[in-house]
């Protein structure tokens, strides 16, 4: 690890730390990881015309990282093209086939629409556990087990820094227990590549899920 780019790391970190914004995402995190069970049962929803494409990816990304499948998301689409490859075809009705082992997670920087919201309470009536990521939708984060609301006038970060600081805390070697932590070992996280989210998390960025 580069001296400079963990110290310049643990710089950002501790900027943030102190508007409590790390501690909220990892704790967060932390349950979302606790309740993801079964590979490709993290069912990762947003809006139909705000899809999570760059939180999926991070969420995959740290799922191969910290060899940990039960943490490997599926993008749930609201039309998605029939021609497509086969994770990027899962349609919305995935969420009416939800079992109790497995988590939707609802991600929107616009109020969920009552479709959306029917099938979420539809998905909690059935076992499976409720995450919410949005800018405090009341309706959506009522219906939610845990709910992280990022508020545009009151968050020092941005809505997609937020997916990005969620997304690595899900990871953190230093978060994970020790059965985790072995099956870790030989995965060795990159300064750079944290420093660049956590410089992200503070700017916002957006990227593709493919």
């Amino acid at each position: 690890m580069n001296g400079v780019n963990a110290a310049q790391v643990e710089a950002l970190r501790a900027l943030l730390a102190s508007t409590g914004w790390l501690e909220r995402t990892q704790y967060f995190a932390r349950a979302l990881r606790g309740r993801s069970r079964t590979p490709h049962g993290l069912l990762v929803v947003g809006t139909p015309s705000d899809e999570p494409w760059h939180l999926t990816a991070h969420l995959a990304e740290e799922s191969n990282l910290a060899g940990l499948p039960e943490l490997a998301p599926t993008l749930v689409r609201w039309a998605p093209p029939p021609d497509g490859p086969s994770h990027l075809r899962v349609g919305i009705e995935r969420i009416e086939r939800v079992g109790r082992t497995e988590t939707v997670l609802v991600v929107g920087s616009r109020a969920a629409p009552d479709p959306l919201l029917e099938r979420v309470a539809h998905a909690r009536k059935a076992g499976a556990a409720i995450f919410a990521l949005d800018r405090g939708d009341e309706e959506l984060d009522g219906l939610a087990h845990e709910s992280l609301a990022v508020c545009p006038e009151l968050a020092p970060v941005s809505f997609d820094g937020a997916q990005h600081l969620v997304s690595l805390a899900v990871g953190e070697p230093d978060r994970l227990t020790s059965r985790e932590r072995s099956r870790q070992r030989s995965r060795p996280r990159d300064a750079r590549r944290s420093l660049a989210r956590l410089l992200d998390a503070i700017g916002g960025s957006q990227e593709d899920y493919g």
